[in-house]
């Protein structure tokens, strides 16, 4: 039972760990906008491409993002738009 335990203690250790730098924040918050493709978020960031895709390819180990590749391109999206609303739950102990 303790192994089920810390299995699951781990995976949500990935999916925070994943977060945790401001680029990979700024890039969810960017998405909860909608799709963006890694040009875009490479502009926006102002960052290399190999630096953005770094960041993107962690998020998307994590399962926190999707990619869809069309011709050239690839897109990325959240693929659970709901970890927005782990954002709101750390602006409130920013408040404390």
């Amino acid at each position: 039972m303790l192994s089920i335990k810390q299995s699951k203690l781990s995976a949500r250790a990935k999916v925070l760990k994943a977060m945790a730098h401001p680029s990979r924040l700024f890039i969810i918050e960017e998405l909860e906008k909608g799709e963006r493709c890694v040009c875009d978020l490479t502009e926006m960031i102002g960052a290399d491409i190999s630096t953005v895709s770094k960041h993107l390819s962690l998020l998307k180990q994590a399962g926190i993002v999707i990619d869809e590749k069309r011709g050239n391109q690839v897109f990325y999206r959240l693929r659970v738009p709901c970890i927005i609303n782990f954002f709101g739950c750390v602006e409130k102990v920013l408040e404390l």
